[in-house]
């Protein structure tokens, strides 16, 4: 009897520490949690103490938590999910670019050229305008801008507007003028400067390398003009329920980043990487400093193969269809990529890669099993950012030299609108080939390249499950064996970020002891079909457990 006695008193107290947690939670969050932990894959409630979570599972389960101060968000039916990443970003230059002039959606060169007035008329004279983001695969006969459309709106300012995907942009003649480019100008390798036809005069069109010229005569932003655009861009990956970014940029904004984390002022987690061509920099500033803390961490560097689809620029094994003489350029020759390469993984650092045509794709990877065997074994986690275009026998040799295909899925449904004038179908079939990676057990990293794709979690996941161009063109998708489900790109989006940041330790799944990103939706994901995830809303984005961003 007495043994009985004591067993029911252990079993009590037993069952008094799980209804009476040591500490209650700070927040409370229910919903339909998707959670990323393959051994808890659904649950309706967590619960948050300090920048920690500290349960997942039923709405009983977490109400233990609950005290007297425990702030309660209630997402009912509706879906709530680990915080979002983003693979790839321009970061500092998105925030800049939401203060400058907008051409994305410019539908014609005369809304390109009204809206360069209008902005232009609001600036000082002598002060450059940049950004733009044009798309003239949206006007009717696709023709290259040129600056005759906007030296007569642009008198008094220097003007350098880029295409979309950063691999080529317009100037207006003040801004030739003062980058010392003329009619006798040459173009460095890996660019091109474009000219008139007739009279080979520059149409004021620079591609890749060459638009170094015009890059050299901006002046540097400020820091205060950097701070700003950081605050900016920061706000709007919050509204965007992206809690952590991979940055793909340079020394100047990682020095702006890392001023927002001296104060305290960063809403989302970073990781900065910097240029390839200054490893050497950044191996010693490891060495003296050490990687960074949970909320700005460095490490990585980021160097070009070659350009881009839309730019005629990205490098094929075949020219293009609809300039046969032309198969791309590489920025960088394949011995000085080796080289860097190289000396940057023997320096214990993250090597990602800008690859876009199939003979870019495939000569990283060889560049990567290369260095790989030099160096020898390591958990490298060898990046190729874009991986847009493969060879079907390229696609099983990610997961053989583990390589993260870090992809942007907008990518697919924007291009596909007008790729089929560049590129035969064969080497379609090999475009931004999620299903494929997947079925060969490549790890997906998804992203958005902003600002070159909204930086929109919500539309990448539209974009990854249903592959429906943007232009309606086609509803059961573009090339649709290579969709994927909704798990697999949530996992990408998630997960799948986290480790190619060497965070999954820390971020990308819903786990008690894991850093609280926590994003809530404004619908239930899996109950809405594939077609309406584009119009789902973020209604809060939590990170370490601190509301950064409220719906109103």
């Amino acid at each position: 009897m007495r043994g009985t006695t004591l067993l029911f008193a252990v079993s009590g107290a037993l069952a008094a520490c799980r209804q009476a947690p040591e500490r209650p939670a700070d927040l409370i969050v229910y919903g339909r949690v998707w959670t990323g932990d393959s051994s808890q894959p659904r649950a309706r409630g967590i619960a948050i103490a300090g920048d920690r979570l500290v349960a997942v599972g039923s709405r009983r389960e977490v109400g233990r938590y609950r005290g007297d101060r425990t702030r309660v968000l209630d997402n009912g039916d509706r879906s709530v999910v680990p915080g979002f990443g983003d693979s790839h970003t321009h970061f500092v230059d998105g925030g800049f670019q939401l203060m400058s002039v907008d051409l994305r959606d410019a539908d014609s060169p005369a809304e390109f050229t009204r809206r360069m007035a209008e902005f232009a008329r609001r600036q000082p004279p002598g002060r450059w305008i940049t950004g733009g983001d044009w798309d003239h695969e949206l006007w009717p006969g696709t023709p290259l801008p040129r600056r005759e459309w906007i030296d007569s709106v642009t008198p008094d300012n220097p003007v350098f507007v880029s295409r979309l995907d950063g691999h080529m942009g317009v100037a207006n003649s003040v801004a030739l003028r003062l980058a010392r480019l003329g009619r006798s100008s040459r173009a460095p390798a890996g660019g091109e400067i474009v000219r008139d036809s007739a009279t080979g005069e520059l149409t004021g069109l620079l591609k890749d390398n060459a638009m170094d010229a015009i890059w050299s005569a901006i002046p540097d932003p400020t820091d205060a003009e950097r701070d700003s655009a950081v605050a900016v861009a920061l706000r709007h990956a919050a509204q965007a329920g992206v809690t952590t970014v991979h940055v793909m940029s340079g020394w100047g904004d990682l020095a702006a980043l890392r001023r927002f984390r001296a104060r305290g002022g960063l809403t989302a987690r970073v990781y900065a990487f910097v240029p390839i061509s200054t490893w050497r920099t950044l191996a010693d500033t490891v060495r003296a400093q050490g990687r960074g803390d949970e909320w700005l961490w460095w490490g990585g560097v980021k160097g070009f193969m070659d350009g881009s689809l839309g730019s005629t620029t990205a490098a094929f094994f075949d020219p293009y269809l609809d300039d046969p003489a032309n198969r791309g350029l590489f920025v960088n020759d394949s011995a000085t990529m080796l080289g860097w390469i190289r000396s940057a993984d023997s320096a214990g650092l993250q090597v990602a890669v800008h690859a876009i045509g199939d003979r870019a794709n495939a000569q990283l990877l060889d560049l990567y099993a290369e260095v790989a065997r030099r160096n020898g074994r390591r958990d490298r986690r060898f990046r190729d950012e874009h991986a847009q275009h493969l060879r079907s026998a390229d696609v099983a040799r990610f997961a053989q030299l583990g390589v993260i295909p870090a992809m942007q899925p907008y990518h697919a449904i924007d291009d596909g609108r007008w790729a089929w004038r560049r590129l035969d179908t064969l080497r379609l079939r090999g475009t931004y080939a999620f299903g494929s990676l997947l079925r060969a057990s490549a790890a997906l990293a998804f992203g958005s390249d902003w600002t070159v794709a909204p930086l929109s979690p919500v539309l990448g996941l539209y974009a990854a499950v249903t592959r429906r161009t943007t232009d309606a063109a086609n509803p059961g998708g573009w090339f649709p064996a290579e969709k994927i489900t909704l798990d697999e790109a949530l996992g990408a989006y998630t997960t799948g970020v986290a480790r190619a940041g060497f965070q999954e330790g820390r971020t990308g799944v819903l786990r008690p002891g894991m850093l609280a990103d926590v994003v809530l939706l404004d619908r239930d994901l899996f109950s809405i079909p594939a077609e309406s995830l584009s119009v789902v809303r973020v209604r809060t984005t939590l990170v370490g457990g601190r509301v950064v961003y409220e719906q109103r």
